[in-house]
């Protein structure tokens, strides 16, 4: 299955662009899949269909995930399943007609769609109407970092310990954790799991829309670095409302020659995030599927071989002595804007508002951190084999 998600800064276009995507993956014969999680369904208005209603074009399906039912929902289960330690503080049960969802509930409904439509082979193509970037990346994140809180919260080694539970609550002399509460937990390790390898499958890219210009340029630098430092593949720089630079208009040719500034800088200076496609400004809002036809975006291609892990590389120091180079991509960054801190086995990478806390090669583990550098893009750590911990003689 191919997965496309589609982001970009507020206001880009990106709705349209994964609207006119998925409808062209279609047009190909693709079966075909769009999800948004909108609010406002502007996905809907952009095909053209009235508010709420299903696709009607051929070997296309949208899906707006019900964020408030589903949180509904899994509160009312959580409490059902909690009950004897809801009783025994005196807790007041929640109805479900007072439930509305919290912050964040939109984020995890739009991954379970996701998971959702991996584990159903009725789509080839699966494109997802991504919020803004930075409220995409901290959604793509999700599943990485609510794995590593429930494996510090709730070790599954701890486990073992179950039949030991009723004495240890009689010598403690409070109840002990239900099992309920490890058994939820490894089932919401099994569904984060599946939602991540989606998100870091080969299969799945980003594709990032922007409006070229000194704004746009500022949101695809920090949105390059962002998706670089979470390891995710972009496959296409989509630069919406292009305009045409055969008007005669002082104003309007002003505004053109700043647009085709801003894109002869992407098409030389993210080669990395794939090919520019131009789409042109219609004068008009697309609506419907000859608008969106007009953009001139074509199915989404086979995706390329799979990204290399960040990779490690020996070096000699100074001194003569042998160190290890850890080079993560980081284009766009900025140096003072970079930060660096191990704990233990992982390392916390800082870059601007972005921010990944990352296990440890299994090599570098047994190392200690002798610097750090950005060189063309790249953070470069250097380690050191620490020797009260590397085997002699290696």
């Amino acid at each position: 299955m191919r997965t496309l998600l589609v982001t970009g800064p507020g206001g880009s276009g990106r709705t349209t662009v994964a609207a006119a995507t998925a409808l062209a993956a279609a047009r190909a014969g693709h079966r075909t899949l769009v999800i948004s999680a909108d609010r406002a369904d502007t996905l809907g208005t952009a095909l053209g269909t009235a508010p709420g209603a299903p696709a009607t074009h051929p070997g296309l399906t949208t899906h707006r995930p019900d964020a408030d039912a589903r949180f509904r929902d899994d509160l009312l289960a959580l409490q059902e399943r909690a009950a004897s330690a809801l009783d025994l503080l005196g807790a007041e049960r929640l109805d479900g007609e007072e439930l509305t969802a919290l912050p964040g509930a939109e984020e995890l409904a739009l991954l379970r769609a996701l998971r959702d439509a991996a584990r159903d082979d009725t789509y080839d193509t699966v494109v997802v109407d991504l919020p803004p970037t930075a409220k995409a990346l901290a959604t793509l994140a999700l599943p990485e970092q609510l794995r590593r809180y429930l494996r510090r919260l709730l070790p599954p080694e701890r486990q073992a310990a179950r039949a030991l539970r009723p004495v240890l609550g009689r010598l403690a002399g409070v109840p002990m954790p239900a099992a309920w509460l490890y058994e939820a937990a490894a089932r919401r390790e099994d569904d984060l799991a599946a939602v991540q390898r989606v998100i870091e499958a080969p299969t799945t890219t980003v594709r990032l829309v922007a409006e070229p210009g000194p704004a746009g340029a500022d949101a695809v630098r920090a949105a390059a670095t962002g998706l670089a430092l979470h390891g995710l593949r972009t496959d296409l720089l989509v630069a919406n409302r292009v305009l045409p630079d055969t008007s005669s208009d002082t104003w309007l040719a002003g505004v053109c020659a700043q647009q085709h500034k801003t894109l002869t800088e992407w098409e030389s200076a993210y080669d990395h995030v794939g090919p520019v496609r131009r789409v042109p400004h219609l004068g008009r809002d697309p609506r419907g599927a000859d608008d969106l036809a007009a953009l001139g975006l074509t199915a989404p291609a086979p995706a390329g071989p799979e990204a290399a892990p960040w990779p490690v590389t020996d070096a000699t120091a100074d001194d003569g002595s042998r160190i290890y180079v850890w080079h993560i991509p980081l284009p766009g960054a900025a140096r003072d804007e970079l930060g660096l801190i191990r704990r233990g086995d992982e390392i916390v990478v800082t870059a601007g508002p972005f921010r990944r806390i990352v296990p440890l090669p299994s090599a570098l583990r047994r190392c200690t951190v002798a610097g750090a550098g950005l060189h063309e893009g790249e953070l470069r750590v250097r380690f050191a084999p620490d020797p009260d911990l590397w085997p002699s003689g290696r």
